[in-house]
């Protein structure tokens, strides 16, 4: 079982997602979050996954694709850190991802099928971390991180999005 990560083990607006995690068991999280994610996308058509609610803002087909890209940036932090990695590792410009992937040129069965991949190898990476390394610290984005913090921002970073999704997508 990996635990949640102590209030020394992550800073910045990190600790936003980290607080919307309520179990110790973030492996778990992960794969309720995942069925919270196939029980939202996987019944809507193509044109409802192109809705934005309000101008500027992502379409849920950009949502989908940004839920992947950063659970692969924050897989690959979780990593790093974990493996021992003191280089510190800079932040991403979310929106610069966005604009560069078309999202809303692939299907919504494309996209779940990518966040599927995406959360199979973030869970097989976790099986692979030592327990004494999910306490490893490192430095991205300017802020001082453990590993298991980077397994909590994945899980909390999804139900942000999640929570997001259902009050002002499905809402409108």
């Amino acid at each position: 079982m990996l635990n949640r990560p102590l209030a020394d083990e992550f800073g910045g607006h990190f600790g936003n997602y980290i607080g919307l995690v309520q179990t110790d068991d973030v492996l778990a999280q992960f794969e309720s979050n995942s069925s919270l994610l196939q029980a939202l996308f996987s019944g809507m058509s193509e044109e409802q996954a192109l809705f934005r609610y309000a101008p500027g803002k992502w379409s849920l087909k950009e949502v989908l694709g940004h839920l992947a890209d950063t659970e692969r940036v924050m897989s690959y932090r979780m990593m790093r850190i974990a493996r021992g990695d003191t280089t510190p590792l800079p932040g991403f410009e979310q929106d610069d991802y966005i604009a560069a992937a078309n999202f809303d040129g692939f299907s919504v069965k494309q996209l779940l099928s990518d966040c599927q991949a995406v959360r199979a190898a973030t869970i097989s990476l976790a099986s692979t971390i030592a327990p004494d390394a999910w306490l490893h610290k490192g430095t991205a984005s300017n802020t001082t991180m453990s590993a298991r913090a980077f397994a909590c921002v994945i899980a909390g970073h999804e139900l942000h999005h999640l929570n997001v999704v259902r009050d002002r997508y499905l809402q409108s």
